[in-house]
C-alpha cells in the first residue's frame, strides 16, 4: 500500500493522504477581500485529490501585506469575502483547508511579481513598513520602522483576532508563517534583528516574539484546534538563522502543542545561496522530525510521485508539499495514485474521466 496516499492526523483533523497543498500566493485580492479569481483558483484545486488545502498567505493587517493584491482576514469585509469562497468549496469538495496566517514585516509594500516585485514607496502608493530593527530588505527598499512592545502587542493580538476569523469561517488548519523572511523570521534571524531589548540578541531573545504569537494563535481557538508553523530551516547565508537554531525553536514550539512543521528555508537575505536541486529541503525536514518527533511537512521542488513516495517512506517527513507542480498539474494526486497503484478522491462528476485500465483509480 502506497504510504503517500495512507491518512494522517494532524492533532484532531485527519487527511486522507499525505499530499499536501501548499499556500501560494495569487496577489488577485481588493483591498484585502477575496475575488473570483480565489474562487476558481481555490475551488479548482479543491477538486485535485489532495489531502489538505492552505489557503494562501494572509495577511493579518493591511500594512502586513506583500502586496497591494494580497489575500487579508483583519476586518468583517475580509472575512464575508473569504466566506464566499468557502462556501463555494464546501458545496462539491470535502477536502480539509488550511489557512497560513502572515505579516510581511519588512518585505511589504512590493508591486506584484508580474509588475517586477520591487519595492513601492510611500509616495508611489506603497505604506510604511516595519520589522524588528530599521533594516531594509535590500538597499533600493525605505528603511523599515523598527517595531516598539506596544507594536508587538497589537500584532500579537491581530494574529490572535485572524485566527478567531479562520475559526468562525470553519477552516480546518491554521499555519502560522515564520518563513521566507518575513516578519517572524525577522524577529528569529541575526542578521535582521539587532534589537537589545529581550526581543533580540540571544536565540531565546530572538525566538520570543514568534512564540508570543503562536501562544496568542493557541489561546483564541478552541482546544484541539491544529497549529502549526512554517519556518526558513536555514537563511542561506553565513552567520544568519541556520537548521541547529531552527531544531531549538521547533522544541520550543512542541513544548506548546505545535501540531506541524512546514519546513522551508531561505528568503531574508538577497544574499543567500541556494543550492536548488530536487528534494532540496528535505534533509532539515527529515533532522527536525528525528530531533522533536513533531510531524514536517516536506517541501521544495518535490514534482515526481515515486519521490514523494520515499520521502514518507524513508521516515524523512509525515506530509509532502507542492505548490508549482500543483499549477503546471492540478491533477497531480491522480496521476501519483495511478502510478503508486493506490485510490483517491474525486468529483462524481469526473468519475468517467478515470482510463478504463483504472477502474478503481477514484474512490466510490
Amino acid at each position: 500500500m502506497s504510504q503517500l496516499f495512507s491518512p494522517i492526523d494532524i492533532g484532531k483533523q485527519t487527511l486522507s493522504n499525505r499530499i499536501v497543498i501548499s499556500p501560494m500566493c495569487q496577489y488577485s485580492a481588493e483591498q484585502g477581500q477575496a475575488t473570483d479569481w480565489h474562487l476558481i483558483h481555490l475551488g479548482h484545486m479543491a477538486l485535485s485529490g489532495a489531502g489538505l488545502l492552505f489557503i494562501e498567505a494572509t495577511a493579518v493587517t493591511a500594512q502586513g501585506r506583500i502586496s497591494a493584491g494580497d489575500l487579508g482576514l483583519w476586518s468583517d469585509q475580509t472575512e464575508a469575502a473569504l466566506a464566499r469562497v468557502i462556501k463555494g468549496i464546501r458545496q462539491y469538495s470535502a477536502i480539509p483547508i488550511a489557512i497560513q496566517l502572515a505579516h510581511a514585516g519588512r518585505k511589504a509594500s512590493t508591486q506584484v511579481p508580474w509588475d517586477g516585485g520591487k519595492f513601492v514607496p510611500t509616495q508611489q502608493g506603497g505604506w510604511q513598513t516595519v520589522a524588528p530593527s530599521a533594516l531594509p530588505y535590500s538597499a533600493d527598499d525605505a528603511q523599515p520602522l523598527a517595531l516598539d512592545k506596544a507594536d508587538l502587542q497589537r500584532i500579537s493580538y491581530d494574529f490572535a483576532a485572524a485566527a478567531q476569523r479562520a475559526h468562525r469561517l470553519g477552516l480546518d488548519v491554521i499555519e502560522l508563517h515564520a518563513a521566507h523572511g518575513y516578519l517572524l523570521h525577522e524577529f528569529l534571524s541575526p542578521l535582521s534583528n539587532v534589537r537589545n531589548d529581550e526581543y533580540g540578541g540571544s536565540l531565546e531573545n530572538r525566538m520570543r516574539f514568534p512564540l508570543q504569537v503562536f501562544e496568542a494563535i493557541q489561546s483564541a481557538l478552541p482546544d484541539g484546534k491544529p497549529v502549526g508553523i512554517r519556518i526558513s530551516a536555514t537563511d542561506w547565508v553565513p552567520g544568519g538563522w541556520d537548521i541547529e537554531q531552527s531544531v531549538v525553536f521547533a522544541k520550543a514550539l512542541q513544548q506548546r502543542g505545535c501540531a506541524f512543521i512546514d519546513v522551508s528555508s531561505g528568503g531574508l537575505s538577497p544574499l543567500q545561496q541556494i543550492p536548488l536541486e530536487p528534494g532540496y529541503q528535505v534533509p532539515f525536514a527529515a533532522r527536525i522530525r528525528q530531533e522533536t518527533g513533531l510531524p514536517t511537512i516536506a517541501v521544495g521542488l518535490i514534482t515526481e510521485p515515486l519521490q514523494a513516495e520515499t520521502i514518507i517512506t524513508s521516515g524523512q517527513a509525515d506530509m509532502v508539499a507542492l505548490a508549482r507542480g500543483m499549477l503546471y498539474d492540478p491533477r497531480w494526486p491522480w496521476h501519483a495514485a495511478a502510478q503508486l497503484g493506490a485510490q483517491t478522491d474525486a468529483p462524481k462528476q469526473y468519475w468517467r474521466s478515470q482510463p478504463r485500465t483504472l477502474k478503481t483509480l477514484f474512490k466510490q
